[in-house]
Order: C-alpha cells, then structure tokens, then sequence
C-alpha cells in the first residue's frame, strides 16, 4: 500500500540554525542563499514531485535578516515563479506573525526579477 504525503515540513531552527544569518554565503554561516541551496529548494523540489505542500516552520531562531528571507523565499521565487511558490509553501510563525507578510511579499515582489 502506497503512503499518500499531504506535506513535508521544515524547521528551520532544528533542521538548519538557531541563528540564520545574511544574504550570502560568502558574508558568513548559515545564510540565506546556503538555506536555499541546502535546505528550501531541495524540499521544495521533493514537495513538487509528491504533489504536497511544505511547511515552512520559523519559529524558535533568534530571529531573521531581511536579506536572508528575501535570499531564501525570494531567491525560490526567482526560479520557480510567484504563484508556484505560493501555492506549495505554507508557513508557521508563532513567535513573529507578521514574517509571513514579509516573506509572501519577498515571493511576490521576485517574480520575473534576476537575482542581486
């Protein structure tokens, strides 16, 4: 019998780093292009595949540079486009609601955008 997966689930401050950190891999650890890279895209690619939605789950790090969100959702954006984004990913924040405004806005806003 075959498993149906109605979502994968990532967690950000279990699965990459209590402590995300900038824009680019070359302005230090756990960036938000490396969390792209290593993390974001190959579960979103994975989520894609299965037909599924992916949790992003942010809650529990010490918080969040613009520059690593924008990187992160923004960067998936630019490769997937705007809508896909938005309809596979799903996103908990319990300790700061309003990031999840701010990461739809990156999504959208890099549609169609080459990358910085």
């Amino acid at each position: 019998m075959t498993q149906v997966i109605d979502r994968l689930i990532i967690n950000i401050a279990q699965e990459f780093a209590l402590t995300p950190g900038a824009r680019n891999i070359e302005e230090g650890s756990f960036s938000g292009e490396e969390f792209l890279k290593a993390k974001l895209l190959p579960k979103f690619e994975l989520a894609l595949k299965q037909g599924c939605s992916l949790l992003v789950d942010l809650d529990d790090t010490e918080g969040y540079a613009t520059s690593f969100l924008e990187e992160a959702f923004g960067g998936l954006a630019r490769k997937y486009g705007s809508d896909k984004v938005l309809k596979i990913l799903e996103f908990k924040s319990d300790d700061e609601p309003l990031l999840i405004d701010e990461i739809k806005l990156y999504i959208k806003e890099a549609n169609g955008k080459p990358k910085k």
